[in-house]
Parts: C-alpha cells; sequence; structure tokens
C-alpha cells in the first residue's frame, strides 16, 4: 500500500480513509522531521513527540473544515503544526519571521486559539461549543490538555462548568504522560498516577501479556483481538479512574494507549457519539521516540540545539557567565542553609527558575505547587503569617495570571513575601505570550510593595538579601540568560539601602536613568555619545519602588535633559514614574522615554528584538542625539558651547 508523504499532507482532512500501517508510517515521518527541526534549532522537543499518535487518530476523526480543536499550552503541538500546512516552513521554528513555538490565531486557521500558558483550553472550548449551541450550529469541540495543566484552577473551573451543562457536546482530551515540564505535583495527579500503576493495571499490562505470549502457536505477539480485549480488561480493572470526572458530570473514556492509532480512533469516534461532556484518558509517554527525551524527560521538555545522535547540546562558540536564574538558585541554596525559615516557592517551573538547586541540596525548604501561580501567591501569604520568610520564583509572564492574589491576599495585607520574577523582560523565541515586558507596569501601583531589579547578578544577590530582611512585600526581576560575568560572593551579602540608586558615570550634558538590565546598555550608550563630545551621567535607579527622587530630581534640574531606559513597556513604566515624579515637583525638562514601545513583540532572538525595537547602544545613541537637536538626519549639528546653551 502506497505511504503518504509528510510534505504532501497541507490538510488535517487528508488523514481521512488512510490506513494504520499509512497513519503509523505519517507518524514516523513526524518524528523524524520534529527531531531534524528542533535538534538543529531549538525548541519544545518531549511535548510534542508524546502526542504523535494522539494527534492524528483524533483529526482522523475530525473535520478541520468546521470542528474546532483547541490545545493547551502550545507546545505540545508541534504534531498539529505539521499537520496543517506549515511542513515546508517547519524549519523557521521559533525564528525570527518564521512559525511560531506556540499557536497562534493568525498563523493559520487551524489554529483555533492561541495558547502559551496552561489550562486554558478546556475554557476556550467549552466557550466555543456553547457559542456553537446558540447559534444553532453543528461541530465539533475538543480540548487538548494535559495531566500536569489540570493543577491549573482554571482547568478545574471549566470542567466543573462543563460538567453542568449535559446537553452540550465537548470532549476533552486528557493527555497523562505524568509529566508538565517538571513532574506534576497535587492530589489529582497523584491519583492518575496511582492508577496507572495500580496492580490490576500491571498485571493486565504486564502479566497478561506475558503469559499470553508464551502459549504455544501465538508467536510471541498478541492478536488485533486480544489487544482490544486486553484494554476491555484494562478498563474494567480499573473502574475509579474516572470517578473523578464521572462525579463532575463527564462521560469518562479510558485510559488507553496514547500510541495505539486504531485504538484511540475508535475511542474518539465513539466519544463523539455521546450528546454531552467526555474526557477520553489518553497515557503517552514524553518525549516518545527517541530515547534519550524518554529517558529525561524533564531536561528534554525544550532543547536547545543538539546532537542528534548522543542527544548533547551543542557547544557554546564561547564561555558564557553563569545565568541569573542559577545565581538566583545558588545564593537561595546558600541563605536556607543559614536561616531553616527561608521557603522556596515554584510554580511547576523548578529548572526554569534555578529552585531545582534548592531542590535538590534542601528538599525540605522548597515547595513546588504546580501549574497554580495564584495558590502559589496566597500560600506564600500564609506563610508569612506563621513567621516563614516565602520566595516565590515565578516568570514574569506568569506572574500575571496572579495578579489579584498580589494585590489583595499581599500588598494590601503588607505581608513580606519575595517575590523573584524570572524571564523579566524579552524572551526571544516563545514570542507574545512569553514576553515579560508587564511586570514593571503591573506591580508599580501595588500598594507596599518595594520593587527593583539588578545591573548585575552581584546586586542579584545583594537584592535577594534585601529583600528577605525587609519587612513588607518585595519584587525582584531578572532578566532571561547569562549574567554579565562579574565576581559573585559566597556569603556574606550586605542589603542594600531601600530606594537608594547610584551615580556610575558623571557628565554635564545629559542625565540617563536606567533600571535593570539596561545599566549596562546604557553605560554603552553613554560611550558612544562621548565620541560626539556629548558627556552623560549614567544612574543605576535600583529601585523603581520607591524611587530614588533625592538623586535623580537635582541632577534632572542641572541637567535639564532626561533618558529613562528600561526593558519593559514604556506604557505605565519606569520612565513613566520617572517624569511623573519630575512633574509633580514642577520639575519640566526635556524627556525621552525609552523601552518596548505599545506593541506585541513576536518570537525572534533577544538580539533580533532589540534591534528592532530600537534597544541596542547605536540605536538608542543615535535617537537621543536627534531628540534632542545633536543630530539632524545623520549628520551631526552644534558644537559643545551649542550644547550648553540648549541646557540654559
Amino acid at each position: 500500500m502506497k505511504s503518504m508523504r509528510l510534505s504532501e499532507l497541507t490538510h488535517p482532512n487528508q488523514l481521512h480513509g488512510l490506513s494504520t500501517a499509512q497513519l503509523e508510517d505519517v507518524a514516523c515521518q513526524i518524528r523524524e522531521r520534529h527531531l531534524q527541526v528542533v535538534s538543529t534549532s531549538g525548541g519544545h522537543l518531549g511535548p510534542g513527540l508524546g502526542v504523535v499518535e494522539l494527534t492524528i487518530a483524533l483529526y482522523q476523526t475530525l473535520d478541520l473544515d468546521v470542528d474546532r480543536v483547541v490545545w493547551d499550552v502550545g507546545h505540545q503541538a508541534y504534531p498539529h503544526k505539521l499537520l496543517t500546512g506549515r511542513y515546508e516552513n517547519f524549519h523557521t521554528l521559533r525564528q525570527k519571521s518564521g512559525v511560531a513555538g506556540y499557536l497562534k490565531r493568525s498563523e493559520s486557521t487551524f489554529d483555533h486559539f492561541g495558547a502559551g500558558h496552561a489550562s486554558t483550553s478546556i475554557s476556550a472550548a467549552l466557550g466555543m461549543a456553547m457559542a456553537r449551541d446558540q447559534r444553532g450550529e453543528d461541530f465539533k469541540c475538543v480540548a487538548v490538555i494535559g495531566d500536569g495543566a489540570l493543577t491549573g484552577g482554571m482547568a478545574l473551573e471549566a470542567i466543573n462548568h462543563a460538567g453542568h451543562l449535559p446537553n452540550t457536546p465537548l470532549l476533552v482530551v486528557l493527555n497523562d504522560n505524568d509529566m508538565s515540564i517538571s513532574p506534576p505535583v497535587g492530589a489529582l495527579s497523584t491519583y492518575l498516577n496511582r492508577m496507572r500503576h495500580s496492580p490490576p493495571m500491571q498485571f493486565i499490562s504486564d502479566s497478561v501479556e506475558e503469559s499470553v505470549k508464551n502459549i504455544p502457536f501465538m508467536g510471541g505477539e498478541l492478536s488485533a483481538e486480544l489487544k482490544s480485549l486486553k484494554g476491555s480488561v484494562r478498563r474494567l480493572a480499573v473502574p475509579k479512574v474516572g470517578a473523578v470526572f464521572e462525579e463532575l458530570g463527564f462521560t469518562y473514556m479510558g485510559p488507553i494507549d496514547g500510541h495505539d492509532i486504531s485504538q484511540m480512533i475508535r475511542t474518539f469516534q465513539a466519544a463523539h457519539r455521546v450528546g454531552g461532556p467526555v474526557l477520553v484518558h489518553v497515557v503517552t509517554t514524553k518525549g516518545k521516540g527517541y530515547p534519550y527525551a524518554e529517558a529525561d524527560q524533564v531536561g528534554y521538555h525544550a532543547q536547545s540545539a543538539f546532537d542528534l545522535t548522543t542527544g548533547k547540546s551543542l557547544p557554546s562558540k564561547s564561555p558564557k557567565p553563569p545565568s541569573y536564574s542559577k545565581v538566583f538558585g545558588q545564593t537561595l541554596v546558600k541563605i536556607c542553609e543559614q536561616d531553616r525559615t527561608v521557603v522556596g516557592i515554584t510554580a511547576a517551573m523548578a529548572t526554569g527558575t534555578g529552585l531545582d538547586l534548592l531542590q535538590k541540596a534542601n528538599p525540605a525548604q522548597y515547595v513546588d505547587v504546580g501549574i497554580a501561580e495564584q495558590h502559589a501567591v496566597t500560600l506564600a501569604a500564609g506563610m508569612t503569617c506563621e513567621g516563614l520568610k516565602p520566595v516565590v520564583a515565578i516568570y514574569s509572564t506568569f506572574l500575571q495570571r496572579a495578579y489579584d492574589q498580589v494585590i489583595h491576599d499581599v500588598g494590601i495585607q503588607n505581608l513580606p513575601v519575595t517575590f523573584v520574577l524570572d524571564r523579566a523582560g524579552l524572551v526571544g523565541a516563545d514570542g507574545p505570550t512569553h514576553q515579560g515586558q508587564y511586570d514593571i507596569s503591573y506591580l508599580r501601583s501595588v500598594p507596599n510593595f518595594t520593587v527593583m531589579a539588578p545591573k548585575d547578578e552581584a546586586e542579584l544577590q545583594k537584592m535577594l538579601v534585601t529583600c528577605l530582611n525587609h519587612n513588607g512585600p518585595a519584587a525582584l526581576r531578572i532578566p532571561r540568560g547569562s549574567g554579565e560575568g562579574v565576581p559573585l560572593m559566597e556569603e556574606g551579602w550586605e542589603p542594600l539601602k531601600i530606594g537608594r540608586g547610584e551615580v556610575l558615570l558623571e557628565g554635564d550634558d545629559l542625565l540617563i536613568v536606567a533600571y535593570g538590565s539596561m545599566v549596562q546598555p546604557a553605560l554603552q550608550t553613554a560611550k558612544i555619545l562621548v565620541e560626539s563630545g556629548i558627556k552623560s551621567t549614567v544612574i543605576n535607579a535600583r529601585f523603581l519602588r520607591p524611587l530614588d527622587q533625592g538623586l535623580i530630581h537635582p541632577l534632572a534640574r542641572r541637567i535639564g535633559r532626561i533618558v529613562t531606559m528600561e526593558e519593559g513597556t514604556i506604557c505605565g513604566g519606569f520612565g513613566s514614574a520617572v517624569i511623573e515624579s519630575l512633574i509633580d515637583q514642577d520639575l519640566l525638562v526635556s524627556t525621552l522615554r525609552i523601552g518596548i514601545p505599545d506593541q506585541l513583540v513576536d518570537h525572534a532572538s533577544p538580539a533580533q528584538s532589540k534591534e528592532s525595537l530600537g534597544l541596542t547602544p547605536a540605536l538608542m545613541s543615535n535617537r537621543i542625539q536627534k531628540r534632542f537637536g545633536w543630530v539632524q538626519g545623520d549628520s551631526f549639528v552644534g558644537t559643545n558651547s551649542s550644547k550648553q546653551s540648549l541646557k540654559s
């Protein structure tokens, strides 16, 4: 029988009518292309490899011209992209102007809902189903969600709602691989895992299969009929697996083998015939088909470019300083060794935030709440009420999910919770759902908060100690990637004085006030300006809240021209804080705010993003000279004396 070439698949409906053998061949081609591209350019590896057969089987039972499929998170949807017309461009994955690493409605008509954060799929698919019914239309709505995403309260809220709509057809496919990024935590994931590995399940899966294989004349293999019987007996043997979902109003089917295409097709077809909400429980292996990814499901969740043969990351062209995340993790480990009241909290991102170091070194002072940022914040608030010092490490983009808790449970009550916002600023290839560009703005107005950002990794160490010594809520933002390579201290860090910045460079022509990751670019910009005879005073602001007005205001009054620099949106950002403080004191000086414009930042490398946004020293120096009349077009105008007259 002729095989179907993946490169010829431009529409998922082309899967219709293919035999199981042909579909399995397509699965092999998807894995080959998936591995080839991710090993070359980097990206999420394990999630997509685990859902290849699931995607094929599901799409074989749907009409994707009308039916809707909502993928949770999105990084598990690489096979979906390969089946929906993006094969030829898949090599551009996560690159500027290329295929996005997550789902994106503007990229394809088959991306029915954008996704970057977890636990949103059931809500979105239910909303589509309710709209369908209200409009009198007829199409299927499917949500594909991983077991790790079920730790997010939003998913459980959606399940609770859907279960009370018995006449609203909705299919939820639970991709149960016992993993999110790190192993999932909580009672629900423990329950699912216990059922997967219960004695009846193991007896059916292992003992019976081995016994049947040893029967004479069986040839060492199970027939299709016996495989089907095995699946049926497994479902009978563990009837409690679906009890939770059935009590909530769902028809439960499973657990089924997520790598058995024919079994999944039969199950999905049966699920489509049920009138109300259905949950199909599919057991998969994260990283399926690539031994290194199967063996290390955390490490191979996402990978930079790597050698397919060895599975090892390609060596960096030049040594890099340790990342901010690693410096934070190492520092917190030292602090926890000296203070048993300090506790590190992560929301399923131990490796990404550096808290995996604390988990290994001191698990008693480490907490993983799962994909549950709201719970993490209020849990920390409760801990402080009883004398602990929680450090909540969450990506900037994910803390957005817990904004009410930050205000209501921490800020208003003035509780001493420390927040470390990782991946603050531009993050590169993950695109607009993951850019940490809003935390400066959304934390500026939270009551009682002290907010800061370090210029380098050594200052990060001091700021962490500052937060833990402060009797109130504090937030510390750190960028993605390597530090500046400055010397670090092993211990003995001194806290900084709250609300005090520092002058790093002095000059009379221009005042540059920079925050966090923009301090080093500010110094580089000042160096470029000197070549044109423009001398700058550069301030490392350190603190957003409280702002060091005692340092900034006199210099602004004397110099008369001020530039603010931040790696965040300029809408209500750091520059706005500085200018508002000047206006409040009737200090009317020429100003320029440099930061991320009021726009979404698409996927690209951080360097490419900074170039396109005008955040490189060369582009910033040029913009500064134009703004203050020191150049017209590309030509320098005026002398030092004329610049002095501008100032007066």
